[in-house]
């Protein structure tokens, strides 16, 4: 299954790390009606800056009211889910998303997840490589470790009302499908939040190209956003041209089919990695990379950059953009290789 790993190519060289991890070796943490897995720094090092999380909520399912120390940021993979989010200015936020939509919920903000008729899964990334889902506050367990005399002068109810409060956390359990988005939207007092939360991602076509297609989600598009992504789709023995990332690390996930991707470091350290459908790799900012379909079906990646502007260095842009005779003179290449970068140079288009 990982080919490159046990007889790499000649032109990998050095210690790099792994930079590799598949979410089938990840510990599955099984709950009523869903599940959940990580890949932090724990199970990948190389990683130092996200973490991603796989997670399933069946039709119904609750991902209970709850926050976190972190960012989140969400790509919808299947199915359909509601998120609900309350934030400081007491704006309340309720959205559907479908397969390809995003939301970003910055650090501190309340909110809970719930699978629709179908249900949903999708990755969640966080901005903190020691991140761990096991460490959420979750409401439940708030509420579980108030004093029951704190709870009730803060609700003023008597203390017996709150004699069903759940002694444990809940994290994924079932509810009834909601009803209807309109119909829970005109349920809130609050007023609706100025800025959504949610960035309906699905409705913004890919830029094509012979291969394949990209599609950027970052600042520029999604205002709230603090971390970016690069969905890439490609065609059987397509590429991912080779480049790098100046200021970001770069987190993947893919969704589908087979890949290949060779990592190249200072003082001749390169190392190759083979991907399939459900593998988490990684690649720090500034290191050099591509991604090539190996499979004979189409290949989804999904990039996650932890800044919010997305940027790239591309290896043939620079080369079509510096002056030839220094490009020939620096590679030894013929006059047939530099009309191919001449060619391949593409416009900034503002």
């Amino acid at each position: 299954m990982a080919p490159d790993l046990f007889a790499p190519p000649p032109t990998d060289s050095g210690s790099l790390p792994n930079m590799h991890f598949p979410f089938a070796f990840a510990h599955n943490r099984l709950e009523e009606g869903g599940w959940a897995r990580e890949i932090t720094a724990r199970e990948l090092p190389a990683l130092t800056s996200m973490a991603i999380v796989n997670m399933r909520l069946g039709p119904g399912v609750v991902r209970e009211l709850h926050w976190h120390k972190e960012a989140e940021w969400a790509y919808i993979t299947a199915g359909k889910a509601r998120l609900t989010v309350v934030d400081a200015d007491r704006h309340a936020y309720v959205d559907d998303l479908e397969p390809g939509d995003v939301w970003l919920i910055p650090s501190g903000v309340p909110h809970s997840i719930q699978g629709l008729e179908e249900g949903t899964e999708f990755v969640l990334v966080f901005d903190d490589a020691q991140f761990s889902e096991n460490q959420t506050l979750l409401i439940t367990e708030f509420l579980a470790h108030m004093p029951r005399e704190v709870v009730s002068k803060n609700f003023g109810l008597p203390e017996a009302d709150f004699d069903s409060l759940p002694k444990h956390q809940k994290y994924i359990f079932p509810l009834p499908v909601p009803p209807p988005l309109d119909v829970v939207r005109k349920q809130l007092t609050e007023v609706p939040a100025p800025q959504p939360y949610v960035f309906h991602a699905s409705k913004v076509p890919a830029t094509k190209f012979d291969g394949g297609s990209t599609k950027i989600i970052d600042a520029r598009h999604f205002p709230e956003t603090t971390l970016s992504a690069l969905i890439i789709d490609l065609e059987p023995g397509a590429l991912r041209e080779i480049h790098w990332h100046p200021d970001a690390d770069e987190l993947q996930y893919y969704t589908k089919g087979k890949g290949r991707m060779t990592v190249f470091d200072a003082t001749s350290n390169a190392r190759t990695f083979d991907f399939q459908a459900g593998d988490v790799g990684c690649v720090p900012k500034t290191l050099g990379h591509y991604i090539e379909n190996t499979g004979n079906e189409p290949l989804q990646v999904i990039n996650v950059f932890n800044s919010k502007d997305y940027r790239d260095i591309s290896l043939n842009q620079w080369m079509a953009l510096t002056p030839p005779e220094m490009v020939k003179g620096t590679l030894n290449l013929n006059e047939k290789v530099m009309g191919a970068l001449r060619r391949s140079y593409q416009p900034v288009v503002k």
